[in-house]
């Protein structure tokens, strides 16, 4: 039976790749990669997907839970995929916002969540909290600032002193996504989930995509470390009530596909259009100030899109900047991670995108991240190499 399945996927995903966009070795080769990973126990079982103007090659690997009894990686299956949160849902959100004029910014977020106030959060500005700019330290403490539910964490990130001059530095901020979310919720007069769900997933058809999985969908969870699955694995959001804007969203690589196709049509899918070019185009282009460093990271310059990364340091061999773009793709690219081990980065010289989603919680408790970050980059190297016929080269000169 294992070998009937295995051999039902592979005639899937090669149907899928038959064509001239990708070099077949390197397809089998980002098999051997992500198959090595899970013999080396950094993680149980992933689903990859590549895709370039419309070909696709795409797959499921390993197990997708060890616990009460093996299951089998599937397509279909839903998994946390922690940070991705903030591109897909939450600056995708800002962005609606600011293309219908419901906030500006470069208007303080004040100006939106009026008790953001104090301390010098009055001189942070939608743009900081979308460029991680904004001072505000990576996450909550539930221990020294306790919190219930969302309302009292939106109570506690109004009482968290920024760590430095908003604008002067970059320092990765879920709180400041957390702050983005509440924004967005006030001048929406929405939850935030039901306004992402209503206003971007459901128009782009990403119908496994959701903020709180139970029903008929639970089954198709991917478990974390959280302690029961399908709950959010972020301690944050999961004590804030299971939805915030920095790390609370589900999904699957098929959703994540038909969002980043989204993206490299500038906004538009299947004749629904979600945003206008322009809107996607000052998304994903370079908006941090030349001047701007990472004090974290050697003092090394960053580039950043709103809400995405573009070149940012993280202090990671093989090499300074963002992993998941590999060796190959140009700077200019985007894409984000998630703590959980997810991967989503686009292409749009060679009009490329990798989305890697992956269950990294194996039965020992190890913490594989730093392994499954560098699997990214294997991955977005091999992707970039499968491509057929395009000089990644002189991608900056076209």
């Amino acid at each position: 039976m294992k070998r009937i399945f295995h051999a039902i996927l592979l005639m899937t995903c090669f149907h899928m790749a038959h064509g001239e966009a990708f070099h077949r070795d390197k397809l089998t080769a980002l098999d051997e990669a992500v198959q090595q990973a899970i013999a080396d126990g950094k993680i149980i079982g992933a689903t990859l997907w590549v895709e370039r103007e419309g070909e696709s090659y795409h797959k499921a690997f390993g197990q997708r839970a060890l616990k009460p009894q093996p299951e089998a990686m599937t397509e279909d299956t839903l998994f946390d995929v922690a940070s991705v949160t903030k591109v897909v849902a939450a600056a995708s959100a800002a962005m609606w916002c600011v293309e219908r004029g419901l906030v500006k910014l470069d208007e303080p977020a004040s100006k939106y969540l009026p008790e953001f106030t104090g301390d010098g959060r009055e001189k942070i500005t939608v743009r900081h909290l979308l460029l991680h700019t904004s001072g505000m330290p990576v996450n909550l403490d539930p221990k020294t600032q306790p919190f219930r539910n969302h309302k009292e964490a939106i109570a506690q990130l109004c009482r968290t002193r920024p760590m430095f001059e908003p604008g002067s530095a970059f320092s990765y901020s879920s709180v400041g996504s957390m702050v983005l979310g509440a924004v967005i919720e006030r001048v929406t007069g929405r939850r935030f989930d039901d306004f992402c769900t209503h206003e971007l997933f459901e128009p782009l058809g990403m119908k496994d995509t959701v903020f709180r999985t139970g029903g008929e969908l639970l089954r198709r969870v991917a478990p974390s470390s959280a302690p029961e699955r399908g709950l959010v694995d972020d301690t944050v959001a999961r004590l804030a009530g299971g939805v915030e804007a920095h790390a609370s969203l589900f999904t699957t690589t098929a959703d994540i596909t038909r969002f980043a196709r989204m993206m490299l049509n500038l906004g538009e899918l299947d004749g629904v259009r979600v945003f206008k070019p322009e809107t996607i185009k000052l998304m994903t282009s370079v908006q941090s100030p030349p001047d701007l460093r990472s004090p974290a990271a050697k003092n090394l310059p960053v580039q950043r899109g709103l809400g995405w990364d573009i070149n940012t340091p993280y202090r990671t061999p093989p090499h300074d900047y963002t992993l998941p773009r590999g060796a190959l793709f140009p700077v200019g690219g985007y894409g984000h991670t998630g703590w959980t081990g997810q991967m989503l980065w686009i292409d749009p010289f060679s009009r490329t995108f990798v989305i890697f989603l992956c269950n990294r919680y194996g039965p020992d408790g190890k913490d594989t991240r730093p392994d499954v970050y560098q699997l990214h980059h294997r991955l977005s190297t091999l992707a970039a190499e499968a491509v057929k016929g395009y000089d990644f080269k002189s991608a900056h000169s076209k």
